[in-house]
């Protein structure tokens, strides 16, 4: 197994991580938009609306409710953003990382789990029929999508025989772990969709519901909740590049230049399948989570350890 070339870079560069996440989470928003105006049939001023509807919630007043834990409620709301800044702090950018954890594919996996904390919080702190509905739905779906998501991640580990990051990315030099694992790649992105409430896993914030867990929020507390899902999309994307599209593998520009142009190329997929995949009803999700999605990739984890084995 070749041994991975990666230089943890001083804390001082966690700014700079952060903005650019910043950076491919106001990408994704700025898509987002372009694309809903053009579905509305509208003029294309997409790009602009992310930043008008940001300005427009840092001046607006928070929204107050009867007996809110106001606690629990800004601690929810603001916690994907949170998610996101430390799924990236594992992910190498080409030769660099903030950290190199022996642990990293655990990481990740004690970071999504963190989704349903604060999905739920959100929904329980503001003290609201609409919102609480919200967040039971988000957790019905976290039943069927947290376990296939788990063993997903379980495939690349055993191909590398490793849970670092890097160590996984080093082991795809001749072939990139999502041509002979697609059912562990394709379970892995359903699962950044579901942590980022996005696409099928949006009836959490459904219009039938007042806007589920986002039915109380308002100002600052509302753009860090719809920003931390940009930025999960943005993570998630990112995590997948050393995890299965083979890192900074590729011709004539430096690893750092893959790495962005994969987890670019990602993002825009994920923010595409908004309006192309219809919602999933939780109770009929968990029954294709148990019984398709879980069955599926354990066979394709079986699979990669045989393989593995035979390398051996």
């Amino acid at each position: 197994m070749p041994e991975p070339t990666v230089t943890v870079v001083p804390p001082s560069w966690a700014p700079a991580a952060a903005g650019l996440l910043g950076l491919l989470a106001i990408t994704a928003a700025m898509l987002d938009g372009l694309l809903s105006t053009r579905a509305a049939g509208a003029e294309p001023t997409g790009l602009s609306r992310p930043v008008g509807e940001a300005a427009r919630l840092m001046r607006q007043r928070r929204r107050t409710t009867v007996a809110a834990d106001t606690l629990l409620w800004r601690i929810g709301s603001s916690g994907l953003l949170v998610m996101a800044l430390m799924i990236i702090t594992v992910v190498p950018l080409g030769e660099w990382t903030l950290f190199n954890l022996d642990v990293g594919v655990i990481w990740f996996n004690a970071m999504d789990v963190l989704a349903w904390a604060f999905v739920w919080l959100t929904g329980w702190g503001a003290n609201s029929a609409h919102s609480l509905v919200g967040g039971y739905r988000f957790l019905a779906h976290g039943l069927a999508y947290e376990l296939p998501l788990m063993f997903a991640l379980v495939a690349p580990a055993i191909a590398a025989a490793s849970l670092n990051v890097a160590a996984i990315e080093a082991a795809q030099q001749n072939v990139w772990f999502v041509v002979w694992m697609p059912v562990a790649f394709l379970v892995y992105c359903v699962g950044v969709l579901a942590i980022a409430v996005w696409g099928p896993f949006s009836p959490a914030l459904s219009a039938d519901i007042a806007g589920g867990v986002t039915a109380e929020l308002s100002g600052v507390d509302r753009l860090l909740l719809l920003g931390g899902r940009y930025a999960l999309l943005s993570a998630g994307a990112a995590f997948a590049v050393p995890m299965f599209l083979g890192g900074g593998a590729g011709p004539l520009l430096p690893a750092w230049a893959w790495v962005l142009v994969k987890t670019l190329a990602l993002l825009a997929v994920f923010v595409w399948l908004r309006r192309q995949l219809p919602a999933a009803r939780p109770d009929l999700f968990m029954e294709v989570g148990w019984l398709v999605l879980l069955p599926a990739v354990l066979l394709q984890d079986l699979l990669v350890a045989v393989i593995a084995a035979g390398r051996a």
